[in-house]
């Protein structure tokens, strides 16, 4: 793996599988994920008040915190992902929204669609957002 960003479908979806083989093979805890801070609707580069998207992968898990409403279109993304499902939901007291475990038992090409799609449908992100493989 030699580039650790991406701002297309294509561009995106190859370096996350990428970023999920480097994973399985350096048997590191996790991968992370995180979205272009200018790219999060309503943020930018300078505004700290924002919550930047993320999204990580260790094992057979994707982990990700979301909204009621970003929670929602998770779980619609789900359809077009049938090999992936929900196991477990916490809402800790203390955080708004929700934290979400989704079994995902794919390839890694499956696991860099579903990474970007993911991304994409849940947060609101325009088509061009810029991700980074921020930790491996």
């Amino acid at each position: 793996m030699t580039r650790f960003d991406a701002a297309d479908a294509a561009g995106r979806r190859k370096l996350f599988a990428e970023a999920v083989l480097a994973h399985r093979n350096r048997g590191s805890p996790f991968l992370t994920v995180e979205v272009d801070p200018a790219d999060t609707p309503g943020g930018d580069d300078d505004d700290e008040g924002t919550t930047v998207p993320w999204v990580q992968f260790a094992e057979q898990t994707v982990n990700l915190d979301c909204t009621d409403a970003e929670l929602d279109r998770l779980k619609g993304l789900l359809d077009e992902f049938p090999e992936f499902r929900i196991e477990q939901i916490e809402r800790p007291e203390e955080a708004e929204g929700a934290n979400v475990r989704v079994t995902a038992r794919s390839d890694a090409s499956r696991l860099g669609q579903f990474l970007d799609r993911a991304l994409q449908v849940t947060y609101d992100l325009d088509d061009d957002y810029h991700a980074w493989v921020t930790e491996l």
